[in-house]
């Protein structure tokens, strides 16, 4: 883990003075830190329900789904919520809940008390504190660096995020097999907390909302629906995101199943093959603006599109064997460099084409409706995975992420060169451009030593929405 305590830097105006504006780094080391711990959480809460606990098929779909449920019901009030309230607060408030309610599932494993059921219960808590943060996390980012760094930021926030997966893959592993899947969640509990220090600590004033307070929350949320349905821009890539989260839910729900039962991947080769695939998030996130500016931003997520499903082919041709395991995990590395760099990409265009006091709201409804295909996914993919079995169920995925290729192919997006202008000045408001981060305070006080998403805050999506 790293340390939050920075010196004093000026302001972010260049992409190498990123790494030295402080909030920056403190909002990215943060959710770094969450990152790599819901990284453990991933690898391990696999292994202790289906190799600890016998969890069927269908209760793998149930432990997903249930999982899933909390963004589908809340994402809209918690966007709502994070355009009203302090973002930073509302990130804290996440952080401390998920790392109460996931200290449970050690605590009832030594008592030994721990079952399916508590596992549920779990997930459906966590996923509801995970909305509140992810919400107020991804929309706090525009405020904290100049409006044309957007790009540059994403893409090293996706970059070291993925590390940071990489790294919590390697880890979660180490202490599954040293200490067992639920005291390896131990390592998730402090990253939880890790992130709300960090949080806590970023100085940067937030912009105060220019809405009456007497306003009704569904109001504000209808707002936030129409003016995403209003843009063509937004509402081409939010059904990007929500077809794209669809197909993954449903591969994602029996993907450890398969490679745990079916291929016969022990816990450590889990692990060493969900770290490439970040590998593979982490170089498709750093090379996102170069390729942008090459080929267009269009034409580069419209690739990315395409090449996904192809990248299923391996692991629905796989058997036994570590030649299998390697063919895996590469396909694995190059569908998330195509995710990093065409969730960077969509990000940054989202962020930047939008208003400031709408960036909540905005990404709230992407996050509802990618979500809210996540729990009919896992559903359905229980309920296929027990009639028709675990290896046609995973081909019915991979023949489905074809629909958010058709999608943006038949959008003006498709033919995208240059990212796209920022937003016209809001009248009354002084502008909508988001101001450069303030000058740093003469003696910053030592901090000791995040996005997901969320089903370990990262996202298979080439549209993911996780931070």
């Amino acid at each position: 883990m790293t340390s939050c305590a920075e010196p004093p830097a000026p302001p972010a105006a260049s992409s190498a003075s990123l790494w030295r504006h402080r909030d920056f780094r403190r909002y990215l080391t943060g959710q770094t830190a969450s990152v790599a711990g819901s990284s453990i959480t991933q690898m391990a809460l696999p292994v202790l329900a289906v190799l600890h606990l016998d969890a069927t098929a269908a209760q793998v779909a149930w432990l997903a789904f249930l999982g899933q449920l909390p963004p589908a019901l809340l994402a809209l009030h918690a966007g709502a919520l994070a355009d009203r309230y302090s973002k930073r607060r509302q990130m804290i408030t996440g952080d401390l809940v998920s790392a109460v309610v996931l200290a449970t599932v050690p605590v009832a494993a030594a008592l030994g008390t721990l079952s399916l059921t508590q596992l549920m219960i779990v997930a459906v808590v966590q996923g509801a504190a995970s909305v509140l943060h992810d919400a107020a996390a991804i929309s706090l980012l525009p405020s904290l660096v100049d409006r044309s760094l957007i790009q540059r930021s994403n893409s090293r926030v996706g970059a070291l995020f993925a590390i940071a997966a990489t790294a919590g893959s390697h880890l979660g592993a180490a202490l599954t097999a040293v200490l067992g899947p639920a005291r390896a969640l131990l390592g998730d509990v402090v990253s939880f907390l890790i992130s709300a220090v960090c949080t806590a600590r970023i100085q940067a004033r937030e912009l105060a909302p220019h809405r009456p307070e007497a306003r009704r929350l569904r109001e504000e949320i209808g707002e936030g629906l129409r003016y995403v349905h209003g843009d063509e821009r937004l509402k081409t890539l939010t059904l990007v995101n929500a077809t794209t989260s669809f197909a993954l839910g449903l591969l994602n729900t029996l993907w450890a199943l398969y490679l745990l039962r079916i291929i016969a991947l022990g816990a450590t080769a889990f692990g060493v093959v969900l770290g490439l695939g970040a590998l593979g998030a982490a170089a498709g996130a750093l090379t996102a603006p170069a390729l942008g500016r090459r080929w267009g931003p269009g034409p580069m997520m419209l690739t990315a599109l395409a090449i996904t499903p192809l990248t299923q082919l391996p692991l629905l041709l796989a058997s036994p064997g570590l030649r299998w395991q390697v063919a895996i995990g590469a396909a694995l590395f190059l569908q998330l460099a195509c995710a990093g760099a065409a969730g960077t990409t969509q990000r940054s265009i989202r962020q930047i084409i939008t208003t400031a006091p709408m960036q909540a709201r905005m990404q709230a409804v992407s996050t509802w409706l990618t979500s809210g295909a996540r729990p009919a996914a896992a559903l359905l993919a229980g309920g296929l995975g027990t009639w028709i079995g675990v290896r046609p169920t995973l081909t019915a995925g991979t023949v489905l992420l074809l629909v958010p290729l058709v999608v943006l192919a038949r959008s003006p997006l498709r033919a995208l060169r240059h990212m796209p202008d920022q937003p016209p000045a809001a009248p009354g408001t002084g502008g909508d451009l988001v101001p450069p981060p303030p000058a740093p305070r003469a003696a910053p006080a030592a901090v000791p030593a995040p996005a997901r998403t969320e089903d370990a805050r990262h996202d298979r999506s080439p549209g993911g929405d996780a931070p």
